[in-house]
């Protein structure tokens, strides 16, 4: 007979040590525009899954993948900003 052992116990007993650290918290915060702009071109492309694109359609991808693109250099340059000592290229 086999038995089924659950994790329960092992799950629950490091509870206090699965939230998130306030550095990884201030990451996600710094990424939060890149992550709403891919959000954006993700509901720009779930729109046209069904049906033939439109032109209107097509503007809104193009738009939301400029944004998103836009986000990620914002993102690249403000670390690159941050890890430069003086703040000179």
């Amino acid at each position: 007979m086999n038995h089924v052992v659950t994790l329960q116990d092992a799950i629950t007993a490091f509870a206090d040590f699965i939230e998130p650290t306030n550095a990884e918290l201030d990451a996600i915060e710094r990424e939060m525009p890149v992550i709403l702009a891919d959000v954006d071109l993700l509901d720009a492309h779930i729109v046209t899954l069904d049906r033939t694109p439109t032109e209107v359609d097509e503007r809104r991808i193009r738009r939301a993948r400029r944004r998103a693109l836009a986000a990620r250099v914002a993102l690249v340059n403000r670390t690159a900003e941050a890890s430069l000592p003086g703040g000179a290229a």
